[in-house]
């Protein structure tokens, strides 16, 4: 063993990490300890690995996740970093759009929602699928309405297909009606209500709608359907329509 390695308490210290997680980091071949005495089983380090060290722990402060980190060690640090930039931008876009979902139930209430049953016909669509989480939902719904508008005939009658439980990971479904469509969105009776107002507060009515089964009795079937009413490029937010449809499972 070399007289300049530090054991793993003194290089902890160093580096303002717990001894917990220089093993941690150690299991996941992050930071591996220059030594590891094979009788004790205990970790040495040496003090120029206190940089990388230094480096682990300022980043994780900063949220970026353990497989960046990996990144920027390996010497791939900008686009890594970029990367972890991104997501926290992403992040911080979502909780911007939660606060203001929440002034507005502070100081409003949650909306009455207005629902009522309407049978709709079976349509034949082209669908696009995105992988999602509760996170990128917007994300991935904006990537499949963009893959759907380079095949529109005309007007395009776009509808957003979503799970009834939101689960880690799930897909994102919209379909584009076309008479050419390979997929058929079944019909049936569904409660519908009319959104008024931007895409982010979309939810405030699906929850009036899953309301309304409560109170009536009636059991909801997914996916949820978001029935896009007039262009986001031309309508301010606070206009837009949106149609939101969950059909009842126990009535055919």
């Amino acid at each position: 063993m070399s007289n300049d390695l530090l054991p793993i308490g003194r290089f902890a210290r160093l580096c303002r990490l717990s001894v917990k997680q220089l093993r941690h980091y150690d299991d996941l071949g992050l930071l591996a300890p220059a030594w590891v005495d094979p009788s004790s089983g205990y970790r040495y380090y040496r003090p120029e690995q206190a940089r990388d060290a230094l480096m682990v722990g300022m980043l994780r402060e900063l949220d970026v996740p353990l497989p960046a980190v990996a990144r920027v060690l390996a010497g791939q640090g900008a686009a890594a970093l970029r990367d972890a930039r991104d997501r926290l931008e992403a992040d911080v876009a979502r909780r911007r759009r939660a606060l203001r979902l929440l002034d507005r139930v502070l100081a409003e209430g949650l909306p009455e929602t207005e629902v009522s049953v309407a049978e709709e016909p079976a349509r034949r669509v082209r669908v696009a699928r995105e992988a999602a989480t509760p996170t990128t939902i917007a994300a991935a719904t904006g990537a499949c309405v963009a893959r759907l508008l380079q095949a529109a005939e005309g007007p395009p009658s776009l509808v957003g297909l979503f799970p009834l439980d939101m689960a880690d990971e799930f897909e994102v479904r919209v379909a584009l009606e076309s008479a050419s469509g390979e997929d058929v969105l079944p019909g049936g009776a569904f409660a519908q209500a009319l959104h008024t107002g931007p895409y982010e507060e979309i939810a405030l009515t699906v929850h009036g709608v899953l309301a309304w089964f409560g109170d009536h009795g009636h059991a909801p079937a997914g996916p949820v359907r978001e029935v896009y009413l007039n262009d986001p490029g031309s309508t301010p937010p606070e206009h837009l329509e949106t149609r939101v449809l969950i059909r009842l499972e126990d009535v055919r």
